[in-house]
């Protein structure tokens, strides 16, 4: 019997005390070992819908699986050891250092509220040098760069040993090296055993790194599979209501290229 899929979303519906609905019966599933790009508007229900899937907004109706098991009945500690969360905003590090702040990601594992163990320390060290953040760990975390705080949260997720790791909008405020940093970390990251869903509005970004996309439209699947594959000229005018130019520079790589807005609008 084949095993389940890492991650399975079953008709999964999300809908806002105010009625919005802004996830609309979305499936689909993630196996092992992929590093998935999901990408749609502002406002398409890409932030929502990771937070259902690892509880921090409650499910409408609908299923979210993880290694074939509802995350429905799973508290926060037992969600935790299974999904990671970078989220595209540090609302509030309380004058945490980066050695804390990783350390904190240990949580689900302690069994002593107070102590960590010499596991858990080891580690915490090994995520600090392989992020390249050794020179920063005494640092509070509010005093990094934009980069540096990025790969210092990616490093909080890592060592939950997560099965799944969500990321929202990596690269949002960054430039280009860090960029491109940034997804080499997450590329190097995944394994037989992990899967990465990264939510980002960089579309020649997810194109060159993604195994598969997700294209998301007004709380829709509006199409998945191979970046190379789906993203078209026609696609981005029906998502982003956007002319741009599709291509392939001379290493094989997708590009796009925004040339104008295609939508109705009013001076």
């Amino acid at each position: 019997m084949a095993d389940p899929p890492l991650l399975e979303l079953r008709k999964l519906n999300k809908f806002y005390e105010d009625g919005f609905h802004a996830v609309k019966d979305v499936s689909f599933s993630i196996d092992s070992g992929k590093l998935v790009g999901l990408i749609g508007p502002n406002g398409c229900g890409k932030t929502t819908m990771m937070r259902c899937i690892n509880k921090l907004h409650p499910i409408s109706s609908g299923d979210v699986m993880i290694d074939g098991e509802s995350v429905k009945g799973k508290n926060t500690s037992e969600i935790a050891k299974k999904i990671s969360n970078v989220p595209a905003e540090l609302r509030g590090s309380f004058g945490l250092t980066v050695y804390e702040t990783i350390m904190l990601g240990r949580y689900p594992y302690l069994s002593n509220l107070w102590w960590e163990t010499e596991t858990d320390e080891a580690t915490v060290t090994d995520a600090i040098k392989k992020f390249g953040v050794s020179h920063l760990q005494n640092k509070q975390l509010n005093m990094l760069s934009s980069g540096e705080r990025q790969r210092a949260l990616i490093a909080k997720a890592y060592v939950q040993e997560p099965r799944l790791m969500l990321v929202d909008e990596p690269t949002a405020h960054l430039d280009m090296r860090y960029k491109l940093e940034v997804m080499e970390y997450l590329r190097a990251m995944v394994k037989k055993d992990m899967s990465i869903l990264v939510a980002e509005h960089d579309i020649s970004l997810m194109a060159r790194y993604c195994d598969e996309c997700i294209i998301m439209k007004q709380g829709k699947i509006y199409a998945a599979g191979d970046p190379k594959e789906v993203i078209t000229e026609n696609l981005i005018q029906e998502v982003y209501e956007v002319s741009a130019s599709v291509g392939f520079d001379k290493d094989g790589e997708l590009f796009v290229l925004p040339k104008r807005y295609a939508g109705d609008y009013h001076i």
